[in-house]
């Protein structure tokens, strides 16, 4: 028969790993609610399932969780951007689309290097300048989808792939307020107690 010890460790390690990954869960479900209240723009289930589906995200702060949903939009603008250059190489694309889809490929291009920024600013902590940039790339998912809505009867191929760049934008740019705002709030409790 085995002593009692040798089942408390597995059994403990079990517990702490369950809890461990529902305090994660429940940072990352806490942290969705409050940006999707805040922001029209997000919504919880593309919040939590985004957030879910990183690596490390069980385990991570809040302001993990930023940096995680920047590279989320890495991720993205890096896929998009392939994917353009992809839809580009049809032939018998229409002059118009192909136009819109090189306009697309040039913003994309740009915004690769304003992200990677962004993750710097965010790294030192200046979320003003990691706003500003992170705002640039809204700015572009934004301007690739309204170019194809200039001439009637176009569809952009990118609709999907250009909200979640916008959505995946406006959660990290709300994770950084809550941060921002929890600093704030920490500091004031430090010179009030």
């Amino acid at each position: 028969m085995k002593p009692l010890s040798s089942l408390f460790l597995p059994l403990s390690l079990f517990l702490s790993l369950f809890f461990h990954g529902s305090k994660g869960q429940n940072l990352i479900q806490n942290t969705c609610k409050s940006c999707s209240k805040d922001d029209p723009n997000i919504k919880y289930e593309f919040c939590t399932s985004s957030l879910q589906a990183a690596p490390a995200s069980q385990c991570a702060t809040l302001r993990g969780l930023g940096m995680i949903s920047i590279r989320l939009i890495r991720y993205n603008i890096t896929d998009t951007r392939c994917h353009v250059k992809i839809l580009l190489k049809d032939k018998i694309l229409d002059p118009y689309v192909k136009s819109c889809l090189s306009d697309c490929l040039e913003l994309y291009s740009d915004a690769i290097p304003s992200i990677k920024l962004a993750m710097k600013s965010y790294n030192s902590k200046k979320y003003y300048d990691a706003n500003i940039q992170i705002s640039s790339v809204m700015d572009a998912a934004t301007t690739c989808e309204d170019g194809f809505k200039d001439k009637d009867g176009v569809v952009s191929p990118l609709t999907k792939l250009n909200e979640n760049t916008f959505q995946l934008s406006a959660m990290a740019l709300s994770l950084m307020n809550l941060i921002k705002n929890n600093n704030n709030n920490n500091n004031n409790n430090n010179t009030n107690g």
